[in-house]
């Protein structure tokens, strides 16, 4: 590529990037050693990103790198996946031809970018994470014994779901032959936040592109001028420096602008400044790009001036239409005039053009007057809907912002609205929020009816995107717009309001919305109409006290669910379906799967990848419950982040970090929760919000931590008060699953008798969806150590389909070991422990505190290895600082006869003024090695405990002992001695 008459714009335009050069020399000497990662150019518009990632893409190629290149939009910032579109195309269209097969199932996972390839993949693998996958494995079959660089230019165009595949991409490169390029304008945008997020997590790098130094500028200057920097007249420095203020693009175009115009001259070798009889150069861009157009033919005019209204890239197709010229006299000018540093082919897309430079097209518009510019955007949007019709993809948001710019604010807003439900349908909750938004705005002069119907969809978006308190603020809105339109929409906004309400955890507004949705489509309205508003009801009434709530619940969850699949209403379905699995699962768990089968196959056979979330979040809280795997939670968690589902994520959140306590995974699950609970509570999730102080209260119960428990049911029911979102479904929980348990850690088994009695009183005045109360599991085991249970009732609770979750099974079967052993019949006694132990394998302290309890009854009846399961959980609960079950296992072993060793730094070996600080005996071990300035990991491997558990030691005794630093508890520690 040349310019300005012959000189290379290309060379100069990297000239004083030395640092960046070497950057990109390095990363693809690395790509070609099988290493891979991510650089993002960073820098105003004209800072020379795009050149450095030419420079990169060129260097690639000549050396046989496998090359990818796209561009974020030019049309819309809302176009899913375009420049990933590109990046395929032109790897495909390459010489070297791929073995796609070798992709196996993800080769249709990227046809939903390159239909060329086969039919589309089905979901799941329609997903963005399974197509992030789907586009890493292709850069490493492109890249296979060569490397494979991905140039994605304008990122700041890019649309969120594209951004999300980038997010994946980028965080999987480190082992893959793959370096990825972006380039990405310094304005706050998604784009930049990603690019800054992967450098601060060591995914990538970010390089800012600083505007040149006057010393930097002079070196621009003399390789375009193919001169040396001493050689460049100061006067012409000073005019580039003044004109350009160090932004190599507006130099260069000055520097072009003084070269046409005479006043750069080359005289007997040197370069002079001619500046007698003329008047000083263009001060601006503008003014440059103004010159030269001014110079065209009148046809070449007009095409340059549509083009520049189209945008910064633009079809060929579509502008005979819009200009009137035949497709031969285009061509003729595309590749003639215009191409003269003005316009040139697109090399992604064929039959595609763009502006060499996006101040380009930005100075021609400063230049066209209001009304002519208004004018052919009108015409530019007639033009497009004529060639496009139905204005599918990036076409819908584009041609609206033409009618826009055109004055046609009712058409524009009814595009940016259909826009806005094409986004929503494909899982676009933030994107669909923004087209909506917009079009509300516009629709101000447009009929009742089509502003009331953008509120619905709205109201949607922004349950789905999390922010309900922005929908439930609508009402106001809604108010004002619903006395104006008829009966079943006015019904059909309230049941929007009231889903909302049920997602924010407001029972009584929702009941307020249900009632009002139902008054005004009375008692003769059509099924299809009543079907919205009894599933939401449906979901409503769980939340309300009373024994008979789940029946009425489940017979309203039914009938929409019947209407719905007739009429068809498809989200209506999802809705209801997925409602009926919770109602039912306590009684059959075979029709809660089928349930939800049926309500992921109506979403994806309908297009409702939300809804297909959703119900992947309840699919994955069953196989979490039920086999204890968390596999399908952390793939509807990624779906659900990938798609802007916020609410959908972080209940699938939720439920992970529910998960993780109960497995004892007790550092992950604090801090998912913390990262949880602030989000939702910003949000205005109360539902979740109250969910999650559920899980902390937990959390702490299985520690054995009862203040911190406190702490936690004592904000839970603030929040219940702050926002009367009482739910008595969660307190068979807050019973069974929480106090018992802290009872039982600190060895008093009457009170957790207690708080399960408890829990089961409080289930059985408000029946609830949530299983793990402890009415199958826990009771069962404790029941059966007091004999108030026998084999009998043991296999009637036990074969209960309530009681398949794996936790429940756990504690049943050790339940029955105890009943087995205690009825002489030892050898099936032995057989129910070693399935117990199965059943408990994901489940470390649970399985521990029922080894520990089962062993004094074994000690007692005389079977099983009471002294190998004692010992057993006496370490475990050692380890975790649970000193009354620790004490406890040592006594039983004491009472066996077994000779129990004295622990090295037990409570009793701690000095006195440390244990009046709260200091236990591990902490105090860690203390003693800190005094040799050991680190974590050193620590760790003396004291057999991972370097977390280390780290949690060494805070606390930072925290019990006033220290600043962990510096000075050495300091302290060492004077221990």
């Amino acid at each position: 590529m040349t310019a300005f008459g012959g000189w290379g714009r290309h060379r100069s335009s990297i000239a004083a990037r030395d640092r960046e050069l070497a950057l990109i020399d390095e990363v693809l000497a690395g790509v070609r050693a099988g290493q891979g990662t991510a650089v993002f150019f960073v820098g105003e518009s004209g800072i020379g990103k795009s050149r450095l990632a030419d420079t990169a893409a060129d260097r690639a190629f000549g050396a046989n790198i496998a090359l990818m290149r796209g561009r974020g939009s030019a049309l819309g910032q809302l176009v899913p996946f375009r420049s990933l579109t590109e990046a395929l195309l032109s790897l495909l269209r390459g010489a070297s031809p791929l073995d796609l097969s070798v992709l196996g199932p993800y080769r249709p996972v990227l046809a939903k970018l390159v239909p060329d390839l086969g039919p589309v993949a089905e979901a799941p693998d329609d997903s963005l994470v399974i197509l992030a996958e789907a586009v890493l494995r292709l850069t490493a079959l492109a890249g296979a014994g060569r490397g494979c660089v991905m140039v994605l230019d304008d990122l700041q165009d890019a649309d969120p779901e594209t951004l999300a595949v980038i997010e994946y991409v980028v965080d999987n490169l480190r082992m893959q032959p793959t370096v990825l390029i972006g380039t990405v304008r310094n304005e706050p945008c998604p784009a930049l936040e990603l690019a800054r997020a992967a450098a601060r997590r060591g995914s990538g790098v970010l390089v800012e592109l600083e505007r040149l130094s006057r010393d930097q500028l002079g070196a621009l200057v003399a390789s375009a001028l193919d001169t040396t920097p001493d050689a460049v007249p100061e006067a012409a420095l000073d005019l580039v420096w003044a004109g350009s203020a160090g932004n190599p693009f507006l130099a260069e175009e000055l520097l072009g602008g003084m070269r046409s115009d005479g006043l750069l001259q080359q005289r007997e070798g040197r370069w002079v400044v001619e500046s007698s009889g003329r008047t000083a150069i263009p001060a601006t861009l503008a003014r440059s790009v103004i010159n030269r157009v001014e110079l065209l033919t009148e046809p070449a005019r007009d095409v340059l001036v549509a083009a520049a209204v189209l945008g910064q890239r633009f079809p060929f197709a579509v502008l005979p239409a819009m200009s009137g010229q035949g497709e031969r006299e285009l061509l003729g000018l595309l590749h003639g005039e215009l191409a003269d540093h003005l316009i040139e082919p697109d090399e992604e897309t064929p039959d595609w053009y763009a502006f060499q430079h996006r101040l380009i097209r930005e100075a021609l518009l400063t230049q066209l007057p209001p009304t002519e510019r208004a004018a052919l955007a009108a015409r530019a949007a007639d033009a497009v809907e004529q060639v496009y019709p139905g204005l599918p993809g990036e076409w819908c948001p584009a041609v609206a912002g033409l009618r826009l710019a055109a004055g046609e604010r009712v058409r524009a807003g009814l595009l940016f609205a259909e826009a806005g439900r094409r986004a929503l349908a494909s899982g676009a909750a933030s994107s669909s929020v923004s087209l909506l938004d917009r079009a509300l705005e516009l629709l101000a002069g447009g009929t009742v009816a089509e502003r009331a119907g953008v509120l619905e969809d709205l109201i949607n978006a922004l349950t789905e995107a999390g922010l309900v308190e922005r929908a439930l603020a609508s009402v106001e809105l809604f108010d004002h717009l619903s006395v104006q339109v008829d009966r079943p929409r006015r019904a059909r906004l309230h049941t929007r309001l009231a889903w909302a309400a049920i997602i924010a955890g407001r029972p009584a507004n929702a009941a307020q919305q249900v009632a009002a949705a139902r008054s005004l489509l009375g008692p003769d309205a059509a099924p299809a109409d009543v079907a919205s508003v009894d599933v939401v009801a449906a979901h409503q009434i769980i939340d309300e006290p009373g024994p008979d709530k789940l029946r009425r619940a489940e017979e309203l969850a039914r009938r929409a669910a019947a209407v719905a699949e007739a009429e068809p209403l498809p989200e209506v379905a999802c809705q209801a379906l997925q409602l009926l699995a919770a109602l039912v699962r306590s009684r059959d768990p075979d029709e809660a799967t089928a349930c939800l089968e049926r309500s992921r196959a109506i979403a994806e056979a309908h297009g409702l990848p939300v809804w297909e979330i959703h119900a992947l979040v309840r699919m994955g809280n069953e196989e979490a419950f039920t086999d204890g795997s968390l596999t399908r939670l952390m793939q509807a968690r990624q779906l659900a982040t990938s798609a802007g589902a916020v609410t959908a994520r972080y209940q699938a959140e939720g439920s992970i970090a529910f998960c993780q306590v109960l497995m004892a995974d007790f550092e992950a699950a604090g801090e998912l929760l913390d990262q949880v609970y602030a989000a939702v509570t910003r949000l205005g999730l109360h539902d979740t919000a109250q969910y999650v102080l559920l899980a902390r209260a937990v959390l702490a119960a299985h520690r054995g931590r009862r203040g911190e428990m406190n702490a936690a049911l004592t904000a839970y029911r603030e929040l219940e008060r702050a926002t009367t979102t009482g739910q008595p479904q969660n307190r068979p929980r807050i019973y069974g699953l929480g106090r018992a348990f802290c009872a039982l850690l600190e060895e008093d088994r009457e009170r957790a008798v207690t708080d399960l009695g408890k829990a089961l009183a409080a289930e059985a005045e408000n029946p609830t969806v949530l299983l793990l109360t402890g009415r199958y599991g826990l009771r069962i085991l404790l029941e059966a150590l007091a004999g108030k249970l026998d084999l009998a009732c043991y296999r009637a609770q036990r074969d209960d389909p309530a009681g398949q979750m794996r936790w429940d099974r756990m504690f049943a079967e050790f339940g029955h070991a105890v009943l087995l052993g205690r009825a002489g019949s030892v050898d099936e006694a032995k057989a129910a422990v070693e399935e117990a132990l199965r059943l408990g394998e994901p489940y470390v302290m649970a399985r521990h505190l029922s080894l520990r309890l089962i062993g004094e009854a074994a000690l007692a009846d005389g079977w099983g290895e009471p002294v190998e399961w004692l010992r057993s959980a006496e370490t475990y609960f050692h380890e975790l600082d649970v000193v009354p079950v620790a004490s406890a296992c040592r006594a039983l072993l004491r009472q066996s006869g077994v000779k129990v060793s004295r622990r090295s730094a037990g409570a009793d070996e701690v000095p006195e003024h440390l244990r009046q600080i709260g200091v236990t005996g591990r902490e105090y071990e860690v203390l003693q090695l800190l005094a040799a300035r050991l680190a974590n990991r050193e620590i760790a491997a003396r004291l057999h405990l991972s370097p977390r558990t280390v780290e949690r030691h060494v805070s606390n005794l930072i925290t019990k002992t006033g220290r600043p630093n962990r510096i000075a508890l050495s300091e302290y520690a060492a004077n221990q001695e």
